[in-house]
């Protein structure tokens, strides 16, 4: 005897040790989440929230370059032009002139040197009258006139030298032109062009901002109807399968009453065809809650067919208490909506625009300077080599005469401009609406949960009267199958209401702009 108690609680502990393996790896293979893991999930996985993250980076890179048009700003040239004629000074007489300086200038010397030897001529007759003797003043005269013309033929050479000297001096060789800069400009007043485009980076940013948190927004709206939808099935299943039980158990006994005789068979016939239904709508649920399943986990990024376990999906009330109707808080949705804000930030760009576009109608200065280089260069002749100066100097631009083309561009702005304060005037006006709505469906939803569960109450009572005039014999099988329906719609509606009043809360905080993780 106790040998066979020893393996009776050898199996049994053996029988416990592989439930509790069997109840940790299950429990182990599927994720519980709860709904703000839900949420944060979503948010992680959506690709969209993702793009808005990196546009709100791109809208801050933005508003950085804008900040730097405020600043100097330094940038160098560099210019390289070959050109098939040089630039010259001279025009071509003139370079035929100096190239020719000694000639032209030869026949002045000539004359001036015959009128020279026809005065020593004179001179010498002179001499001969007052009796001295003329060889030796004929001798020094013919020296005197061999000297001159060498003397004027090493006058015309030189002055021929000096010329084409001249010349290649003004020469500028400028077809190989190398040039290069260094300029700094400093703006000064750009006609409240600078301030305009730094706030419109401001609200370009802004915009970006407020676009990622609508965004963020949906995904969290989404994201909690999947989940309220996988709860409601799931609980809707339970129920089901509860309900089939019960008719199940009619069944039995209806078949028991058939053998007995107390019954007949088209009773049994309609309690078998209710079980039917039962199994279909079992079926059908469960389809359903696969498929919610599927979905949620697609918005979560996980495997669709993951495992998961909800945190509500095993509660018994899904809403902890009936919410009483509150009043609508328009002032919060109008300061919280994200798509009232985008719409702000629209307005507020559209007259910035204008005031950029105006700015080009009024002057604009600068400060500039620099250090420049060329070769050749000017700064000493033209010289075959590079050389550069430092210059500084301000830029002013005055328009005077566009043919009103910034007038017309200014029109249009303040015409955009006013179509976007239109358009945030019927956003706030719907958005009211829609606060005022979602404000009594939260009401009318809390107010169904309460029917519901009175109905509830009462359709238990009506259930359990049934059951027992059923065993007693007075009521036949079609009154308890009734009282079973309408137990089982009852309870329906009570789930339905419960999910009702969460959706519900749901879209009152989107209304008002709190949906946040």
């Amino acid at each position: 005897m106790n040998r066979e108690r020893i393996i009776r609680m050898s199996a049994l502990a053996a029988m416990c040790f592989v439930h509790c393996t069997l109840y940790i790896s299950t429990a182990t293979a599927q994720q519980l989440l709860t709904l703000d893991s839900c949420r944060a999930m979503a948010l992680r996985n959506n690709k969209q929230v993702g793009a808005d993250e990196l546009k709100l980076q791109v809208a801050a890179n933005l508003r950085r370059s804008a900040r730097t048009k405020y600043l100097p700003h330094v940038s160098a040239l560099g210019t390289y032009q070959w050109t098939s004629e040089e630039l010259s000074l001279l025009n071509d007489e003139q370079k035929s002139s100096l190239q020719n300086l000694g000639n032209n200038a030869a026949a002045p010397l000539q004359g001036l040197g015959a009128g020279l030897q026809t005065q020593i001529g004179q001179l010498g007759q002179m001499l001969g009258q007052m009796g001295m003797p003329l060889d030796a003043f004929q001798q020094m005269a013919g020296q005197m006139q061999q000297q001159m013309g060498q003397t004027l033929t090493g006058v015309t050479g030189l002055l021929n030298t000096e010329g084409q000297k001249i010349v290649d001096a003004f020469r500028t060789d400028t077809r190989n032109i190398f040039a290069g800069s260094v300029v700094v400009t400093q703006p000064l007043f750009m006609g409240g062009a600078i301030v305009a485009l730094n706030r419109v980076a401001d609200l370009n940013e802004q915009l970006a901002g407020n676009r990622a948190e609508a965004g963020r927004q949906a995904v969290v709206y989404s994201t909690d109807q999947a989940y309220w939808q996988v709860v409601s099935l799931k609980h809707k299943k339970r129920l089901a399968e509860s309900f089939l039980e019960v008719v199940q158990k009619l069944d039995d006994d209806v078949q028991k009453m058939i053998s007995e005789g107390v019954a007949t068979r088209s009773e049994g016939l309609s309690v078998s065809v209710k079980v039917s239904e039962a199994e279909m709508a079992v079926q059908q649920v469960d389809d359903g809650l696969t498929l919610s399943r599927m979905l949620l986990c697609q918005m979560i990024g996980l495997p669709m067919d993951e495992a998961i376990v909800l945190a509500d999906e095993d509660a018994d009330a899904l809403v902890p208490s009936v919410a009483e109707s509150q009043q609508p808080d328009i002032a919060l949705a109008m300061a919280q909506r994200p798509e009232l804000k985008m719409l702000e930030n629209v307005v507020d760009m559209t007259r910035q625009s204008t005031n950029i576009l105006k700015a080009a109608n009024l002057p604009q200065l600068a400060l500039t300077g620099g250090y420049a280089i060329s070769n050749p260069n000017v700064l000493n002749g033209f010289e075959k080599k590079f050389g550069g100066f430092w210059n500084v100097g301000v830029l002013l631009r005055i328009p005077i005469w566009n043919w009103g083309d910034n007038m017309y561009k200014v029109r249009a702005s303040k015409g955009a401009a006013a179509i976007a304060e239109l358009e945030l005037e019927e956003a706030r006006e719907k958005i009211e609406l829609q606060v005022s709505q979602t404000s009594f469906k939260v009401g009318e939803a809390s107010k169904r949960l309460a029917m519901a569960k009175t109905n509830i109450a009462k359709a238990e009572e009506n259930l359990r009267t049934a059951n027992v005039g059923f065993r007693e014999g007075v009521i036949n099988a079609t009154t308890v199958m009734e009282a079973q329906t309408a137990w089982l719609q009852a309870q329906s509606q009570k789930i339905d209401a419960e999910i009702a009043v969460r959706l519900a809360e749901v879209d009152l905080q989107k209304a008002l702009g709190t949906l946040n993780r």
